[in-house]
């Protein structure tokens, strides 16, 4: 008779007779896969490396030569977004693909570095390749305090009766590099009284190397510079104001007219001057133009005045008696009757159709002409002379 088993009691002799085996298959697979490594590189490299600068000779180092990288179509691997080497088969050199910023790739973390695999077919080979980041002095220190806050005064308060060693403020710096690149030291440039304050060359710290007194100007402004240790050495500067006074109130009185004593840039006063330059030209430009044009205005008169050439006179040109628009006509006719004594004449205008016309000759300028009809008035039968 059969005995049944139950679901539960066959699923457990499956997984005690399963588990080792699937045991044995992962170590044998991860055995395979250390057999698949052929190597391991290092190469170390600095920052900030041009593109398709050499890294180093992958076949070379490998012990390849290029006939395998090119059959085995060798190619990199690697987990990141952006791809930074690029393997030539062709030389068997790996060159920069990208620019490569340590602090970007990196920040805080020292060492830097990245890995990745090249990988052979036919058959399969996993080489490991480790570029490490050496850092570059590429950024200059930046200053936390006291904060530049341009226009704005911001200063500290030293009271009269400080004795030497007064701690007045402390100048905070960083730099991103690493190593000996990020190593600070702090210097006082500049001061207004020089004998009166120090700067701490490793800790920034501003102390008072006397005792203050009351001649001590109540205005003092120091200028600090910070250098980091790299080569060459980049620096960035700080401006501290210093208020030596026992009151706030004293400290404004003073400091009122604080702004007016900025430096003037070279670059402004460049521009004002260039500014100042232009108007002035513009200015005598417009001048020797306006004295010219009035002068030729002067002399064409002149010469006109005394000019002895004739004078022509311009007549309108003869127009049509339809196209007069005045109370006159342009064109119009008259008749003269006239008798034996002078004192008794007649005139007779407005006739239309009249035999006499005074006209104008547009072919000889300035002269009149008068058209006679075939019939004198003396023929006319109408005429008074005929009737007396």
């Amino acid at each position: 008779m059969a005995t049944r088993r139950s679901p539960t009691y066959m699923s457990l002799r499956w997984r005690l007779f399963c588990e080792p085996r699937r045991k044995i298959g992962l170590l044998m697979l991860l055995l395979h896969l250390v057999n698949m490594v052929g190597g391991q590189i290092r190469y170390s490299i600095p920052e900030e490396m041009k593109k398709g600068s050499v890294i180093g000779n992958v076949a070379q180092d490998l012990g390849l030569d290029l006939k395998r990288l090119r059959s085995g179509r060798a190619r990199i691997v690697t987990g990141e977004s952006i791809q930074y080497t690029e393997l030539k088969t062709d030389k068997g050199i790996l060159v920069v693909n990208e620019r490569i910023d340590r602090e970007q790739l990196c920040g805080d973390i020292t060492p830097c570095s990245f890995s990745f695999e090249v990988i052979l077919e036919n058959p399969m080979e996993l080489h490991r390749i480790t570029i490490l980041i050496q850092d570059q002095n590429d950024n200059p220190p930046q200053v936390l305090y006291p904060v530049q806050t341009g226009g704005s005064l911001v200063a500290e308060m030293v009271p009269r009766s400080a004795d030497v060693g007064y701690l007045v403020t402390k100048v905070v710096a960083v730099d991103v590099d690493s190593g000996q690149n990020a190593w600070l030291s702090y210097k006082l440039q500049k001061a207004t009284d020089r004998a009166l304050f120090e700067v701490g060359l490793q800790n920034g710290e501003i102390r008072t190397i006397r005792q203050v007194t009351d001649k001590d100007a109540v205005k003092q402004r120091l200028t600090v510079i910070v250098e980091d240790n790299g080569q060459p050495s980049r620096s960035a500067t700080v401006i501290v104001n210093v208020a030596v006074a026992d009151s706030f109130p004293e400290v404004l009185s003073e400091f009122t007219d604080f702004t007016h004593d900025k430096e003037y840039n070279d670059n402004l006063t460049f521009y004002l001057v260039l500014a100042l330059a232009v108007v002035s030209f513009l200015f005598i430009t417009c001048l020797v133009v306006i004295i010219s044009v009035k002068i030729y205005r002067w002399r064409q008169s002149r010469i006109l005045y005394h000019s002895s050439l004739p004078v022509i006179p311009y007549y309108p040109p003869r127009y049509s008696d339809t196209l007069g628009t005045g109370t006159l006509q342009h064109v119009y006719n008259y008749e003269v009757c006239r008798t034996t004594d002078s004192r008794k004449s007649d005139c007779k205008f407005g006739r239309a159709g009249s035999q006499n016309v005074l006209i104008m000759d547009p072919s000889s300028t300035g002269t009149m002409q008068r058209i006679q009809s075939e019939k004198s008035i003396l023929d006319e039968p109408d005429s008074p002379l005929e009737v007396s």
